[in-house]
């Protein structure tokens, strides 16, 4: 590990970060630090950073926007790569949209809106990076990342650069072949069509308003912590069972949306896992469903 922090600080691989506390990098404000944080300013230092680090048989986890992420108090060994600047791009050829993975998810709906496209105003209020989006096949609103996307570059371990069709990913609810055979989103091309800009844009302003009106944006979170079961909404369960308001430490389960937990303050990753766990289990007991979290849990246990 020595020799190659000793490479990365030597060599032309971006900014990087010993020991650097992860917790500001998150929507929830939660974890720990990581060995190394490396920051590479474009892709040519991304590929290289990952061909380092392939040679040296050394682990990486990527990090983009950290939301839909809990890190774990202990922090993450190895190397986290965080996406930058070095994928924050986009680009418009008719009705395809090609965007970085380091970029806005939300943004891009907003941008493909002001072009008079339409197919991506559900994603209006999906935080985190293009890049997470299609690693996980977000979606709301009826719609997802697999009804859009014609194709993603991902870099793998390696750092072989492959082109991965939308047949490719094996796309179902919430899941994606990128969460089993792992590869950094390098970019995704979207397939829209034309609209009507004052349509779309009151698709997005009216999606907007409903989150926020619905959902704890001005607390610390995570986004939806469960998928929905088949046939039922995990809100509504966590609801029914009486837990909103049922807190662990400085985590909360919110009171405006019960399929959200909230960091109120000083909450660790340990008061989330255990909020999480109780959650769980009062709903199996309750109604005999089991819910099945969303939320990635990465780091040392």
């Amino acid at each position: 590990m020595q020799q190659v922090i000793s490479e990365l600080l030597t060599g032309s691989y971006g900014e990087v970060r010993l020991n650097e506390p992860l917790a500001p990098y998150t929507t929830w404000k939660i974890g720990g630090p990581a060995d190394v944080l490396l920051t590479p300013h474009d892709k040519v230092q991304l590929l290289e950073a990952v061909k380092l680090l392939h040679r040296h048989q050394i682990g990486w986890t990527v990090l983009g926007r950290g939301s839909n992420m809990l890190i774990t108090d202990k922090g993450i060994r190895g190397i986290v790569l965080k996406l930058g600047d070095a994928l924050d791009t986009i680009r418009f050829e008719g009705d395809t949209v090609y965007a970085g993975g380091a970029y806005s998810f939300i943004k891009l709906s907003v941008m493909a809106g002001k072009e008079g496209l339409t197919g991506l105003e559900f994603a209006g209020g999906i935080p985190g990076t293009v890049g997470g989006a299609v690693y996980m096949n977000a979606g709301a609103h009826g719609s997802d990342v697999s009804r859009i996307l014609l194709q993603a570059e991902v870099l793998l371990p390696d750092g072989e650069l492959v082109i991965m069709k939308q047949a490719d990913l094996a796309y179902a609810y919430r899941h994606s072949l990128l969460q089993s055979q792992p590869g950094i989103v390098t970019e995704a091309v979207f397939q829209l069509a034309q609209g009507d800009r004052k349509e779309i844009a009151a698709a997005l302003a009216a999606n907007k308003d409903r989150r926020l009106r619905t959902q704890p944006l001005q607390m610390a979170c995570a986004g939806s912590v469960f998928r929905n079961p088949e046939g039922h909404f995990a809100a509504k369960l966590i609801e029914a069972a009486g837990l909103k308001g049922l807190r662990v430490g400085g985590a909360e389960v919110s009171p405006l949306h019960a399929n959200f937990i909230v960091n109120t303050g000083q909450a660790s990753a340990h008061d989330v896992l255990s909020l999480i766990e109780q959650v769980k289990s009062i709903v199996k007991q309750t109604y005999g469903v089991e819910l099945v979290p969303e939320v990635l849990v990465v780091g040392e246990r």
